[in-house]
């Protein structure tokens, strides 16, 4: 993983996720990026958003992984310090997962949080 920012290393992206945002980015053509960010909203008072951009900004952070690039805004790199995000295939469904150390509880679907 590499990154710019010192805020970098506390935001990870599992070796499952960074596969399938890989693939995703493959689809979406030269230059795509998957930008999470944390909004207010959901049940839980916060919520994850991932949205495919193809324009950085220069203060955002960048974390990098093999095929996959993500950008986080500096306004969601407080609420994610820590986390790491996964993708996860079960019974359920498919989804990609933030564990995020920073909540103190979630919904059940795992999209929205309370700090």
């Amino acid at each position: 993983m590499t990154a710019v920012a010192t805020e970098a290393a506390s935001v990870t992206i599992s070796e499952r996720a960074a596969k399938r945002i890989g693939a995703i980015l493959k689809t979406e053509g030269e230059g795509a990026m998957l930008r999470i960010s944390v909004e207010g909203g959901g049940c839980s008072g916060f919520q994850y958003k991932f949205d495919v951009e193809r324009a950085k900004a220069d203060d955002d952070l960048v974390i990098e992984r093999d095929n996959a690039v993500v950008l986080v805004d500096p306004s969601s790199v407080p609420f994610l310090a820590g986390s790491e995000v996964d993708f996860v295939d079960d019974l359920i469904g498919a989804s990609f997962r933030v564990v995020n150390p920073n909540a103190t509880a979630s919904c059940g679907c795992g999209t929205s949080f309370s700090i």
